[in-house]
């Protein structure tokens, strides 16, 4: 009579378990992994932003985008960099864009158009509690998360 062969009820649960301490200890680091991609995003988004909005203030200030008297030299809103602005110095009358796409904060609600997830912060507004006005000096996170790092993702 030749024996079964198989594992045994208790070889299984042994092996269930191990699976399932291997799978708890891996999950933090997976979370881990997924919060620094989003912080990442978030770091990119700003900087492609902060530098749109930087580059919209450089065209003020060389001529080719027009403003009121009473502006800042920054743009009115965030869609005005991806709409783009007529070139005041070309005479074919061509527009400058100085963004592809908005960038998302990847904190944000999913529903909220790109546009809606950044808060805002007007030139005359103080650095220690942006503001929205007229136009748009700087963009930051309106997340209250904190970060790997221990700081706030709203004061990046």
């Amino acid at each position: 009579m030749r024996a079964a062969r198989g594992f045994t009820l208790i070889e299984m649960l042994v092996v269930l378990a191990m699976l399932g301490v291997l799978a708890s200890a891996a999950r933090p680091l997976l979370e881990l992994a997924a919060q620094r991609s989003r912080e990442h995003e978030l770091r990119q988004g700003l900087r492609t932003l902060r530098e749109a909005l930087d580059a919209y203030k450089r065209g003020v200030e060389a001529g080719h985008i027009l403003q009121g008297a009473d502006g800042s030299g920054y743009p009115p809103g965030l869609q005005v960099l991806v709409d783009g602005v007529p070139d005041a110095k070309a005479p074919d009358g061509r527009r400058l864009y100085l963004l592809r796409r908005l960038p998302r904060d990847p904190f944000a609600p999913a529903g909220l158009p790109a546009a809606d997830t950044w808060g805002l912060r007007a030139y005359d507004s103080p650095p220690g509690e942006p503001r929205a006005g007229k136009d748009v000096f700087d963009v930051f996170s309106r997340s209250e998360r904190t970060a790997l790092d221990g700081s706030k993702l709203k004061d990046w």
